[in-house]
C-alpha cells in the first residue's frame, strides 16, 4: 500500500464519513468527489468502506479482490487501490447468502444469519484496516452502506455510525431528491438516530436535483431550520460525467430493445439475476453511434448487432434461469441466424457445453448443461482466481482482470486472447474461445472494452468496424471523468465548510 510503511506510532489522520438515507442515493459518487477534491488540494486521501455488499468488484495490484466503488474512489484520489480500503466484501449468491471476501480473499459462503452471528469477529479486521489507512494518509473518506438509520440493524452495524464513532468522524448525510420525499428522507433519518449518533451528523448534501436551484432555496432553509444542521450543497443532475456505479440497482427492470428509429446499431446485455461486473460495458456506452441496453425478459434478437452474456456470481443458477425462462431458445435462434454473441467470465462459462461443480461451490454439487454456444467445458473449483492481467487480441495489447472460480478448457474452436502477465508475473497462456463461425466468443477477461483499440477490434468482429471509438480509454479516460466530477461538485457544494470539519 502506498505510504503503508510509516511507523505505527504516527498520528492518525482525520476521517470524514459519507452516509445515506438509503441505497443508491449517491454516497459512492460523492465520496469519490471528496477524494478528488481534497487530493487536488494537496492532501493524500484514501477511501474506506468497512463492508461492501456488491457483485461489482475488481482486483488490486497485489492480486486481491475488493469492491469497485472503493477502486473508483482510490483512482479519483490518485492512488492505487488496496484491500484495506474495503476489508470486507460480500458478494450475494442468493437472496439469503453471500460469498465472504475478507482482506481480498474468499473465505467461503455464508447465510445472512450466519454472517450476523460471526460479524463481531470481523470488526477487529475492519478497524485494523482503517487504522493502517489513517497512519498512511492525511485524510480518510469513509463511505456508509444503505440507509444509516435502519433501526433493526443498528446493533449489528459495522459500516455506518459505529465505524464513524470508532474513527471519531463527522458525518455528512446524502439524500436523493430525485426519488421524492427529500424532507422526509433527511428529517426522518435524523429522527431515527439515537442521540449519540445524531450529535455526530455535521450536515447534508442533496443529490440529483432537476430544475432551477433557486426554486429550492426555501426548501434548504426549511431543512436547516428543522434540523439545526447545514445543507452543504445541492448537486444538480448531470449527464456529462461517467463514473462506474457501485450497485446493479441502476440497471433494474430494463425494458425490451427495439430497433433504433435512426438506424443506430444496438447491442444488448442480458441482465441475469446474479449479474456481476456490469460496468464492464460502460466503455461501450461511451461509443457514439452505438446503443447499449440491458435486457431481462426474452425477446426477438434479430434486430441487434450483438448480444453479450455478462459475469455471474452464481453461474449454474443463472444458467438454469436462461434455459427455463426462454432465453436459451432465443440465443440459439439468434446464433443460427448469423448473430454475434460474446460471453464475459460467468457468461463465457454458461455459453459452453457443461458447467461442473463437484464440490458444491455454488450450491448442490453436480453438473449443469450449458447453452451449447461454445465448444468449452468448465469445472468450478477453488482457489479463486484474482489477477490483474496483460493480454493481447490479434496483437492488440490490453490490460484487464480476472475474477472467477474454476477453469475452462476448449474442446474445439480457438483461444481468443493471449495472456502475457498475471499479477506482475510473465506467463505464456491463452484465454477464452472463438468458435469456428467467428461470431461466437467468450473470455474470462474483465476490462476487454477498456482499451479503445480492443473496442474497435470487437466492433469489427461483430460487423460494426466503421464506428469510431473514443481516443482515450482505461484509467486515462476515467481520470478525465473524475476531474469533471470534482469541478461539478466544487461548483455546487461548499467544500471550504466541509474542510473545516477535518
Amino acid at each position: 500500500m502506498n505510504n503503508a510503511t510509516k511507523t505505527s506510532h504516527a498520528p492518525k489522520a482525520p476521517c470524514l464519513a459519507v452516509f445515506g438515507t438509503g441505497s443508491d442515493v449517491g454516497k459512492s459518487i460523492i465520496a469519490a468527489a471528496l477524494c478528488r477534491v481534497f487530493a487536488d488540494r494537496g492532501l493524500r486521501v484514501a477511501p474506506y468502506k468497512a463492508q461492501n455488499m456488491s457483485n461489482n468488484s475488481g482486483v488490486t495490484p497485489e492480486g486481491l479482490e475488493m469492491g469497485r466503488a472503493q477502486i473508483v474512489q482510490a483512482e479519483a484520489a490518485g492512488i492505487a487501490p488496496h484491500v484495506d480500503m474495503n476489508p470486507i466484501l460480500l458478494k450475494p449468491t442468493s437472496d439469503v447468502g453471500s460469498q465472504v471476501v475478507l482482506m481480498g480473499e474468499a473465505i467461503g459462503n455464508q447465510t445472512a444469519m450466519d454472517y450476523h452471528q460471526k460479524k463481531a469477529g470481523l470488526v477487529s479486521a475492519a478497524n485494523a484496516a482503517l487504522d493502517r489507512l489513517r497512519r498512511a494518509y492525511d485524510l480518510v473518506v469513509m463511505e456508509g452502506a444503505g440507509s444509516c438509520a435502519e433501526v433493526n440493524l443498528m446493533d449489528h452495524d459495522i459500516v455506518n455510525f459505529p465505524m464513524a464513532a470508532y474513527a471519531d468522524a463527522p458525518v455528512i448525510i446524502v439524500g436523493d431528491i430525485h426519488r421524492g420525499g427529500i424532507f422526509a428522507q433527511l428529517v426522518g433519518t435524523i429522527a431515527c438516530l439515537p442521540e449519540e449518533y445524531r450529535q455526530r451528523v455535521a450536515g447534508f448534501i442533496i443529490n440529483r436535483f432537476r430544475g432551477d436551484l433557486r426554486l429550492f432555496e426555501d426548501g434548504v432553509r426549511w431543512i436547516e431550520k428543522k434540523t439545526g444542521l447545514p445543507v452543504f450543497g445541492v448537486l444538480p443532475w448531470y449527464d456529462h460525467i461517467r463514473i462506474d456505479p457501485e450497485d446493479s440497482v441502476v440497471i433494474e427492470r430494463p425494458k425490451a430493445v427495439r430497433a433504433e428509429p435512426d438506424g443506430k446499431p444496438a447491442v444488448a446485455v442480458i441482465r441475469i439475476p446474479h449479474i456481476s461486473n456490469f460496468t464492464d460495458f460502460d466503455p461501450l456506452k461511451a461509443v457514439n453511434g452505438l446503443s447499449v441496453h440491458f435486457v431481462e425478459n426474452p425477446q426477438d434478437l434479430s434486430a441487434l448487432s450483438a448480444v453479450i452474456l455478462p459475469g455471474s456470481k452464481n453461474t449454474r443458477y443463472d444458467l438454469e434461469w436462461l434455459k427455463n425462462g426462454g432465453w436459451h431458445a432465443r440465443l440459439t435462434e439468434y446464433q443460427a441466424g448469423g448473430g454475434h454473441i460474446t460471453g464475459i467470465c460467468g457468461g463465457y462459462q454458461m455459453m459452453g457445453l457443461t458447467v461442473h461443480d463437484p464440490g458444491g461451490l455454488e450450491g448442490v454439487p453436480g453438473s449443469t448443461d450449458g447453452l451449447g454456444l461454445l465448444p468449452v467445458e468448465t469445472v468450478l473449483k477453488a482457489p479463486k482466481t484474482t489477477t490483474l492481467s496483460r493480454f493481447s487480441w490479434d496483437d492488440i495489447a490490453g490490460t484487464g482482470y480476472e475474477i472467477h472460480m474454476g477453469q475452462t478448457h476448449l474442446t474445439g474452436g480457438a483461444p481468443l486472447v493471449r495472456v502475457h502477465e498475471r499479477n506482475g508475473h510473465p506467463t505464456e497462456d491463452t484465454d477464452g474461445c472463438m468458435a469456428r463461425d467467428g461470431r461466437t466468443m467468450g473470455t474470462y477477461m474483465h476490462g476487454l472494452f477498456d482499451t479503445p483499440a480492443l473496442i474497435k477490434r470487437w466492433l469489427t468482429t461483430v460487423g460494426l468496424g466503421s464506428i469510431d471509438v473514443p481516443a482515450t480509454g482505461g484509467l486515462e479516460a476515467k481520470l478525465e471523468q473524475y476531474a469533471l466530477l470534482a469541478e461539478h461538485f466544487g461548483k455546487y457544494v461548499d467544500v471550504d465548510k466541509i474542510a473545516e470539519l477535518i
